[in-house]
Protein backbone atom coordinates (compact mmCIF):
# COMPACT_ATOMS: atom_id res chain seq x y z
CA UNK A 1 0.00 0.00 0.00
CA UNK A 2 3.01 2.30 -0.32
CA UNK A 3 1.39 3.82 -3.41
CA UNK A 4 -0.83 5.89 -1.13
CA UNK A 5 2.05 8.25 -0.49
CA UNK A 6 1.28 9.77 -3.89
CA UNK A 7 -2.05 11.16 -2.70
CA UNK A 8 -2.47 14.88 -2.25
CA UNK A 9 -2.27 16.32 1.24
CA UNK A 10 -5.27 16.54 3.57
CA UNK A 11 -4.96 20.31 3.43
CA UNK A 12 -5.67 20.38 -0.32
CA UNK A 13 -8.66 22.67 -0.72
CA UNK A 14 -8.51 23.73 -4.40
CA UNK A 15 -11.32 22.97 -6.79
CA UNK A 16 -10.55 20.23 -9.30
CA UNK A 17 -9.99 21.25 -12.89
CA UNK A 18 -9.22 19.31 -16.08
CA UNK A 19 -5.54 19.09 -15.09
CA UNK A 20 -6.38 17.60 -11.70
CA UNK A 21 -8.84 15.18 -13.25
CA UNK A 22 -6.09 13.95 -15.61
CA UNK A 23 -3.78 13.60 -12.63
CA UNK A 24 -6.46 11.59 -10.83
CA UNK A 25 -6.72 9.21 -13.76
CA UNK A 26 -2.91 8.89 -13.77
CA UNK A 27 -2.82 8.18 -10.04
CA UNK A 28 -5.37 5.43 -10.42
CA UNK A 29 -3.73 3.92 -13.52
CA UNK A 30 -0.24 4.10 -11.94
CA UNK A 31 -1.53 2.21 -8.93
CA UNK A 32 -2.79 -0.66 -11.07
CA UNK A 33 0.46 -0.76 -13.09
CA UNK A 34 2.69 -0.74 -10.00
CA UNK A 35 0.68 -3.48 -8.34
CA UNK A 36 0.23 -5.57 -11.49
CA UNK A 37 -3.51 -5.50 -11.07
CA UNK A 38 -6.02 -5.01 -13.81
CA UNK A 39 -9.42 -5.94 -14.98
CA UNK A 40 -10.02 -9.62 -14.32
CA UNK A 41 -6.97 -10.17 -12.11
CA UNK A 42 -7.70 -11.96 -8.82
CA UNK A 43 -6.07 -11.79 -5.43
CA UNK A 44 -3.81 -14.81 -5.00
CA UNK A 45 -4.08 -15.36 -1.27
CA UNK A 46 -7.06 -14.79 0.98
CA UNK A 47 -7.44 -14.70 4.72
CA UNK A 48 -10.70 -15.49 6.48
CA UNK A 49 -13.30 -12.98 5.39
CA UNK A 50 -11.32 -11.63 2.45
CA UNK A 51 -13.24 -11.61 -0.79
CA UNK A 52 -11.94 -12.44 -4.25
CA UNK A 53 -12.57 -9.31 -6.32
CA UNK A 54 -11.61 -7.91 -9.73
CA UNK A 55 -9.70 -4.65 -9.85
CA UNK A 56 -11.84 -1.53 -10.26
CA UNK A 57 -13.00 -0.88 -13.83
CA UNK A 58 -12.83 2.52 -15.55
CA UNK A 59 -16.30 3.26 -16.96
CA UNK A 60 -17.30 5.84 -19.52
CA UNK A 61 -19.93 8.38 -18.50
CA UNK A 62 -22.34 7.27 -21.24
CA UNK A 63 -22.15 3.71 -19.95
CA UNK A 64 -23.25 4.79 -16.47
CA UNK A 65 -25.83 7.17 -17.88
CA UNK A 66 -27.39 4.21 -19.68
CA UNK A 67 -27.13 2.03 -16.55
CA UNK A 68 -29.14 4.52 -14.49
CA UNK A 69 -31.59 5.41 -17.27
CA UNK A 70 -30.10 8.95 -17.49
CA UNK A 71 -30.06 9.25 -13.70
CA UNK A 72 -33.83 9.18 -13.36
CA UNK A 73 -35.41 10.19 -10.07
CA UNK A 74 -37.11 6.77 -9.93
CA UNK A 75 -33.65 5.20 -9.54
CA UNK A 76 -32.52 7.57 -6.77
CA UNK A 77 -31.73 5.56 -3.61
CA UNK A 78 -29.68 8.03 -1.57
CA UNK A 79 -28.57 11.65 -1.33
CA UNK A 80 -26.15 13.65 0.77
CA UNK A 81 -23.55 16.41 0.75
CA UNK A 82 -21.35 14.28 -1.53
CA UNK A 83 -24.00 13.97 -4.23
CA UNK A 84 -26.60 11.37 -5.22
CA UNK A 85 -26.68 7.56 -5.35
CA UNK A 86 -28.67 5.76 -8.02
CA UNK A 87 -29.63 2.16 -8.57
CA UNK A 88 -28.29 1.01 -11.92
CA UNK A 89 -28.09 -2.02 -14.17
CA UNK A 90 -24.92 -2.90 -16.04
CA UNK A 91 -24.64 -5.39 -18.86
CA UNK A 92 -21.93 -7.95 -18.11
CA UNK A 93 -20.70 -10.99 -20.01
CA UNK A 94 -23.26 -13.16 -21.79
CA UNK A 95 -25.81 -10.33 -21.65
CA UNK A 96 -26.32 -10.71 -17.87
CA UNK A 97 -27.69 -7.75 -15.90
CA UNK A 98 -25.67 -6.72 -12.85
CA UNK A 99 -27.44 -4.45 -10.35
CA UNK A 100 -25.15 -1.75 -8.97
CA UNK A 101 -25.19 1.47 -6.97
CA UNK A 102 -23.80 4.52 -8.80
CA UNK A 103 -22.64 7.49 -6.73
CA UNK A 104 -22.53 10.72 -8.74
CA UNK A 105 -20.50 13.31 -6.87
CA UNK A 106 -21.43 16.98 -6.84
CA UNK A 107 -18.79 19.25 -8.36
CA UNK A 108 -19.08 21.44 -5.27
CA UNK A 109 -19.92 18.63 -2.83
CA UNK A 110 -18.21 17.59 0.39
CA UNK A 111 -16.30 14.79 -1.30
CA UNK A 112 -13.59 16.40 -3.41
CA UNK A 113 -10.63 15.43 -5.53
CA UNK A 114 -8.55 13.76 -2.83
CA UNK A 115 -11.45 11.91 -1.23
CA UNK A 116 -12.46 10.49 -4.61
CA UNK A 117 -8.94 9.20 -5.32
CA UNK A 118 -8.60 7.85 -1.78
CA UNK A 119 -11.82 5.88 -2.07
CA UNK A 120 -10.89 4.35 -5.44
CA UNK A 121 -7.43 3.33 -4.24
CA UNK A 122 -8.51 2.14 -0.80
CA UNK A 123 -11.29 -0.07 -2.09
CA UNK A 124 -9.07 -1.37 -4.89
CA UNK A 125 -6.53 -2.50 -2.28
CA UNK A 126 -8.86 -3.67 0.47
CA UNK A 127 -11.15 -6.68 -0.01
CA UNK A 128 -13.18 -8.26 2.78
CA UNK A 129 -16.67 -9.66 3.16
CA UNK A 130 -17.50 -6.81 5.55
CA UNK A 131 -16.30 -4.02 3.25
CA UNK A 132 -18.42 -2.83 0.33
CA UNK A 133 -17.07 -3.88 -3.06
CA UNK A 134 -16.05 -1.11 -5.47
CA UNK A 135 -16.79 -2.25 -9.02
CA UNK A 136 -15.45 0.80 -10.83
CA UNK A 137 -15.23 4.54 -11.33
CA UNK A 138 -15.67 7.23 -13.98
CA UNK A 139 -13.46 10.28 -14.58
CA UNK A 140 -14.74 11.46 -17.96
CA UNK A 141 -14.12 15.21 -18.20
CA UNK A 142 -15.27 16.72 -14.93
CA UNK A 143 -17.54 13.79 -14.09
CA UNK A 144 -16.74 11.84 -10.93
CA UNK A 145 -18.71 8.68 -10.32
CA UNK A 146 -18.19 5.55 -8.26
CA UNK A 147 -19.84 2.19 -8.95
CA UNK A 148 -20.43 -0.17 -6.02
CA UNK A 149 -22.12 -3.47 -5.44
CA UNK A 150 -25.80 -2.87 -4.70
CA UNK A 151 -26.79 -3.35 -1.05
CA UNK A 152 -30.56 -4.03 -1.19
CA UNK A 153 -31.39 -3.32 2.45
CA UNK A 154 -29.84 0.14 2.54
CA UNK A 155 -27.99 1.42 5.60
CA UNK A 156 -28.17 0.57 9.28
CA UNK A 157 -29.35 4.14 9.84
CA UNK A 158 -32.33 3.52 7.54
CA UNK A 159 -33.50 0.59 9.65
CA UNK A 160 -32.51 1.68 13.13
CA UNK A 161 -34.22 5.04 12.85
CA UNK A 162 -36.82 4.22 10.20
CA UNK A 163 -40.15 5.98 10.44
CA UNK A 164 -41.54 3.23 8.20
CA UNK A 165 -41.61 -0.05 10.21
CA UNK A 166 -41.82 -2.14 7.04
CA UNK A 167 -38.12 -1.40 6.50
CA UNK A 168 -37.21 -3.43 9.59
CA UNK A 169 -36.72 -7.15 9.84
CA UNK A 170 -38.90 -7.26 12.95
CA UNK A 171 -41.77 -4.97 11.85
CA UNK A 172 -43.32 -3.46 14.99
CA UNK A 173 -40.27 -4.15 17.17
CA UNK A 174 -37.70 -2.81 14.74
CA UNK A 175 -34.41 -4.67 14.34
CA UNK A 176 -34.25 -7.64 16.70
CA UNK A 177 -31.60 -7.95 19.41
CA UNK A 178 -29.77 -10.78 17.62
CA UNK A 179 -29.83 -8.91 14.30
CA UNK A 180 -28.39 -5.83 16.00
CA UNK A 181 -25.59 -7.82 17.63
CA UNK A 182 -24.81 -9.65 14.37
CA UNK A 183 -24.55 -6.31 12.59
CA UNK A 184 -22.23 -5.02 15.32
CA UNK A 185 -20.05 -8.15 15.10
CA UNK A 186 -19.83 -7.93 11.29
CA UNK A 187 -18.94 -4.24 11.37
CA UNK A 188 -16.27 -5.00 13.98
CA UNK A 189 -14.78 -7.67 11.71
CA UNK A 190 -14.57 -5.13 8.89
CA UNK A 191 -12.80 -2.74 11.25
CA UNK A 192 -10.50 -5.54 12.42
CA UNK A 193 -9.46 -6.14 8.80
CA UNK A 194 -8.61 -2.45 8.36
CA UNK A 195 -6.66 -2.23 11.63
CA UNK A 196 -4.96 -5.63 11.74
CA UNK A 197 -4.81 -7.17 8.24
CA UNK A 198 -4.13 -4.10 6.08
CA UNK A 199 -0.45 -3.17 5.91
CA UNK A 200 0.03 -0.42 6.90
CA UNK A 201 -3.14 -0.27 8.98
CA UNK A 202 -6.02 1.90 7.82
CA UNK A 203 -7.96 4.34 10.01
CA UNK A 204 -11.53 4.46 8.72
CA UNK A 205 -12.32 7.90 10.22
CA UNK A 206 -16.00 7.91 9.22
CA UNK A 207 -17.58 5.00 11.07
CA UNK A 208 -21.29 5.70 11.58
CA UNK A 209 -24.62 3.93 11.12
CA UNK A 210 -25.20 5.66 7.75
CA UNK A 211 -21.99 4.08 6.40
CA UNK A 212 -22.87 0.51 7.42
CA UNK A 213 -24.74 -1.04 4.51
CA UNK A 214 -26.81 -4.23 4.69
CA UNK A 215 -27.43 -7.07 2.26
CA UNK A 216 -30.62 -9.13 2.04
CA UNK A 217 -29.59 -11.16 5.11
CA UNK A 218 -28.65 -8.05 7.12
CA UNK A 219 -24.93 -8.80 6.80
CA UNK A 220 -23.11 -5.47 7.24
CA UNK A 221 -20.47 -3.88 5.02
CA UNK A 222 -18.52 -0.71 5.74
CA UNK A 223 -18.75 1.89 2.97
CA UNK A 224 -17.53 5.40 2.07
CA UNK A 225 -13.75 5.37 2.41
CA UNK A 226 -13.09 8.90 1.17
CA UNK A 227 -11.87 10.03 4.60
CA UNK A 228 -9.77 6.93 5.36
CA UNK A 229 -6.13 7.50 6.33
CA UNK A 230 -3.11 5.24 6.63
CA UNK A 231 -2.37 4.64 10.31
CA UNK A 232 0.88 5.40 12.13
CA UNK A 233 3.85 3.11 11.47
CA UNK A 234 7.15 2.56 13.23
CA UNK A 235 7.62 4.69 16.32
CA UNK A 236 4.81 7.06 15.41
CA UNK A 237 1.86 7.05 17.79
CA UNK A 238 -0.63 9.00 15.70
CA UNK A 239 -1.35 10.72 12.40
CA UNK A 240 -1.84 14.49 12.49
CA UNK A 241 -4.57 15.71 10.17
CA UNK A 242 -7.33 18.27 10.01
CA UNK A 243 -10.47 17.16 11.82
CA UNK A 244 -13.04 15.53 9.55
CA UNK A 245 -15.88 13.10 10.10
CA UNK A 246 -19.38 13.35 11.52
CA UNK A 247 -20.27 15.28 14.67
CA UNK A 248 -21.35 12.93 17.44
CA UNK A 249 -19.10 10.08 16.27
CA UNK A 250 -15.64 11.71 16.48
CA UNK A 251 -13.34 10.74 19.34
CA UNK A 252 -12.80 13.69 21.74
CA UNK A 253 -8.99 13.70 21.46
CA UNK A 254 -9.20 13.76 17.66
CA UNK A 255 -11.82 16.53 17.66
CA UNK A 256 -9.65 18.67 19.96
CA UNK A 257 -6.15 18.05 18.61
CA UNK A 258 -6.40 16.47 15.16
CA UNK A 259 -4.34 13.53 16.41
CA UNK A 260 -5.77 10.46 14.73
CA UNK A 261 -5.13 6.88 15.92
CA UNK A 262 -6.71 3.45 15.49
CA UNK A 263 -8.41 4.05 18.83
CA UNK A 264 -10.28 6.98 17.25
CA UNK A 265 -12.20 4.39 15.22
CA UNK A 266 -12.89 2.39 18.38
CA UNK A 267 -14.64 5.40 19.92
CA UNK A 268 -16.79 5.83 16.79
CA UNK A 269 -17.63 2.13 16.94
CA UNK A 270 -18.74 2.61 20.55
CA UNK A 271 -21.16 5.32 19.40
CA UNK A 272 -22.62 2.93 16.80
CA UNK A 273 -22.97 0.24 19.47
CA UNK A 274 -24.77 2.75 21.66
CA UNK A 275 -27.15 3.52 18.78
CA UNK A 276 -27.84 -0.21 18.31
CA UNK A 277 -28.57 -0.73 22.01
CA UNK A 278 -30.62 2.40 22.66
CA UNK A 279 -32.29 3.00 19.29
CA UNK A 280 -31.26 6.67 19.61
CA UNK A 281 -29.30 8.77 17.11
CA UNK A 282 -25.76 9.95 17.88
CA UNK A 283 -27.06 13.50 17.52
CA UNK A 284 -30.77 14.25 17.65
CA UNK A 285 -31.73 17.92 17.76
CA UNK A 286 -35.42 17.07 18.04
CA UNK A 287 -34.80 16.00 21.65
CA UNK A 288 -34.66 18.36 24.61
CA UNK A 289 -31.43 19.96 25.81
CA UNK A 290 -29.22 17.43 27.63
CA UNK A 291 -30.50 14.53 25.53
CA UNK A 292 -29.41 15.63 22.07
CA UNK A 293 -25.90 14.17 22.25
CA UNK A 294 -26.24 10.40 22.73
CA UNK A 295 -22.91 9.82 24.48
CA UNK A 296 -23.48 12.68 26.94
CA UNK A 297 -27.00 11.41 27.68
CA UNK A 298 -25.75 7.85 28.21
CA UNK A 299 -22.95 8.69 30.68
CA UNK A 300 -25.27 8.61 33.69
CA UNK A 301 -26.52 5.13 32.74
CA UNK A 302 -23.14 3.66 31.79
CA UNK A 303 -21.76 4.30 35.27
CA UNK A 304 -24.54 2.37 37.05
CA UNK A 305 -25.36 -1.24 36.13
CA UNK A 306 -28.74 -0.90 37.83
CA UNK A 307 -29.70 1.65 35.16
CA UNK A 308 -28.61 -0.43 32.15
CA UNK A 309 -32.16 -1.55 31.33
CA UNK A 310 -33.31 2.05 31.16
CA UNK A 311 -30.98 2.58 28.20
CA UNK A 312 -32.27 -0.24 26.01
CA UNK A 313 -34.43 0.51 22.99
CA UNK A 314 -38.06 0.10 24.18
CA UNK A 315 -38.97 -1.29 20.74
CA UNK A 316 -37.16 -4.49 21.74
CA UNK A 317 -39.83 -4.93 24.44
CA UNK A 318 -37.62 -7.08 26.64
CA UNK A 319 -36.78 -9.59 23.92
CA UNK A 320 -33.10 -9.95 24.83
CA UNK A 321 -31.06 -11.86 27.43
CA UNK A 322 -30.20 -9.50 30.28
CA UNK A 323 -26.70 -10.88 30.76
CA UNK A 324 -25.88 -10.41 27.07
CA UNK A 325 -27.29 -6.91 27.22
CA UNK A 326 -25.03 -6.15 30.20
CA UNK A 327 -22.00 -7.46 28.28
CA UNK A 328 -22.87 -5.35 25.25
CA UNK A 329 -23.21 -2.17 27.33
CA UNK A 330 -19.92 -2.87 29.12
CA UNK A 331 -18.13 -3.20 25.76
CA UNK A 332 -19.77 0.06 24.67
CA UNK A 333 -18.60 1.85 27.82
CA UNK A 334 -15.02 0.65 27.25
CA UNK A 335 -15.06 1.87 23.63
CA UNK A 336 -16.25 5.29 24.80
CA UNK A 337 -13.46 5.86 27.34
CA UNK A 338 -12.16 9.42 27.15
CA UNK A 339 -8.55 8.21 27.22
CA UNK A 340 -7.69 6.24 24.03
CA UNK A 341 -5.29 3.95 25.87
CA UNK A 342 -8.17 2.49 27.89
CA UNK A 343 -10.28 1.59 24.84
CA UNK A 344 -10.16 -2.09 23.85
CA UNK A 345 -8.36 -3.55 20.85
CA UNK A 346 -10.64 -4.35 17.93
CA UNK A 347 -9.75 -8.06 18.11
CA UNK A 348 -11.11 -8.19 21.66
CA UNK A 349 -14.28 -6.44 20.52
CA UNK A 350 -14.82 -8.99 17.74
CA UNK A 351 -14.33 -11.90 20.16
CA UNK A 352 -16.69 -10.35 22.72
CA UNK A 353 -19.44 -9.62 20.19
CA UNK A 354 -19.20 -13.09 18.63
CA UNK A 355 -19.67 -14.48 22.15
CA UNK A 356 -22.68 -12.21 22.75
CA UNK A 357 -24.29 -13.35 19.49
CA UNK A 358 -23.82 -17.04 20.27
CA UNK A 359 -25.04 -16.65 23.86
CA UNK A 360 -28.05 -14.58 22.79
CA UNK A 361 -29.09 -17.30 20.35
CA UNK A 362 -28.71 -19.99 23.04
CA UNK A 363 -30.65 -18.03 25.66
CA UNK A 364 -33.51 -17.02 23.39
CA UNK A 365 -33.72 -20.53 21.94
CA UNK A 366 -33.76 -22.01 25.44
CA UNK A 367 -36.71 -19.82 26.36
CA UNK A 368 -38.54 -20.55 23.11
CA UNK A 369 -38.14 -16.97 21.97
CA UNK A 370 -35.75 -17.34 19.02
CA UNK A 371 -38.57 -17.29 16.49
CA UNK A 372 -39.62 -13.89 17.81
CA UNK A 373 -36.35 -12.26 16.79
CA UNK A 374 -37.09 -12.12 13.07
CA UNK A 375 -40.84 -11.65 12.96
CA UNK A 376 -43.46 -9.21 14.15
CA UNK A 377 -44.16 -9.36 17.89
CA UNK A 378 -47.85 -9.11 18.70
CA UNK A 379 -47.70 -8.88 22.48
CA UNK A 380 -45.13 -7.44 24.89
CA UNK A 381 -42.91 -10.19 26.30
CA UNK A 382 -41.56 -10.46 29.86
CA UNK A 383 -37.85 -9.81 30.48
CA UNK A 384 -35.57 -12.85 30.30
CA UNK A 385 -33.59 -12.91 33.55
CA UNK A 386 -30.35 -14.76 32.90
CA UNK A 387 -27.96 -12.93 35.16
Amino acid sequence: MSCFSCLVDDDHHGKHGPGEMNRMELLIENYFKKNNTGRGRKKKKQDRGESKTDAAISFGFRELEWATDTFKEANLIGEGGFGRVYKGRLLTGQACIHVVAVKQLNHDGHQGFQEFVTEVLMLSLLHHSNLVNLIGYCTDGEQRLLVYEYMPMGSLEDHLFAADPTLNNNKEGGLSWITRMKIAAGAARGLEYLHCKANPPVIYRDLKSANILLDNDFNPKLSDFGLAKLGPVGDNTHVSTRVMGTYGYCAPEYAMSGKLTLKSDIYSFGVVLLELITGRKAMDFTRKQGSQNLVSWARAFLSDRKKFRQMVDPRLRGSYPVRCMHHAICITAMCLQDQPIFRPHVRDIVAALDYIVSQSILELDKHGRLSDTNSSQQEPQPQIATS
